[in-house]
């Protein structure tokens, strides 16, 4: 299990590609499921990750909201960031994050 503090002070000095991967794997949602939600293909969800492309900036605010973190954490590391203690039911999420922004 992660410290708060550890994410935090780590978040900081990752880029936004690292707090993304970070966030989703937080919530143990695949590349496949969040990019279906987020409706990009798997490959540009995985190169925002990896640092290879950046998401427009009118996705960042979906992003934030579909991994549940704040968008001035996203952007800059600050702010409210994944839950660690896990997600009590994937499905759930999946669903209501898809109706919410489709």
């Amino acid at each position: 299990m992660y410290d708060g503090q550890q994410v935090s002070a780590s978040a900081e000095d990752d880029t936004i590609g690292g707090r993304i991967s970070l966030a989703r794997d937080a919530l143990n949602v695949s590349v496949e499921e969040i990019s279906a939600i987020i409706g990009v293909t798997p490959e540009t969800w995985q190169d925002w990750e990896n640092d290879r492309a950046a998401p427009r900036a009118n996705r960042l605010d979906k992003i934030a909201g579909v991994l549940q973190v704040s968008l001035a954490w996203l952007l800059s590391g600050r702010g409210i960031g994944p839950l660690w203690d896990g997600f009590e039911d994937k499905a759930r999420f999946v669903v209501n994050s898809s109706s919410r922004f489709h």
